[in-house]
């Protein structure tokens, strides 16, 4: 859905929250009135194309070097992984031409 941008986008959600609401399926009424909840939001998604997937996968990629930094001696080594790793930081390895 997110792929159609703007007004049609928004003419497709209504579309769709007529049809699950009306399909007396109860797993889709509760969705279509989930959605109904949020829909401002969805609008602004449409019409801006702003998302905040880019946070979110953030977020999950610094838990798991969290993870896996559990056992270091001090936060120093989990702050390096996530500055090379998400930071853009790209340091010349040595033993290596530029």
């Amino acid at each position: 859905m997110f792929r159609v941008k703007g007004a049609h986008g928004r003419q497709l959600l209504a579309g769709w929250l007529s049809w699950a609401s009306y399909s007396r399926i109860p797993e889709f009424v509760a969705l279509a009135r989930s959605i109904r909840r949020y829909r401002d939001l969805i609008h602004n998604t449409l019409d801006h194309g702003l998302s905040n997937a880019k946070s979110e996968a953030t977020n999950t990629h610094l838990r798991a070097l969290t993870k896996r930094a559990y056992g270091f001696h001090s936060p120093d080594a989990l702050i390096g992984m996530a500055m090379l790793t998400r930071g853009g930081l790209c340091p010349q390895l040595p033993g290596r031409a530029a």
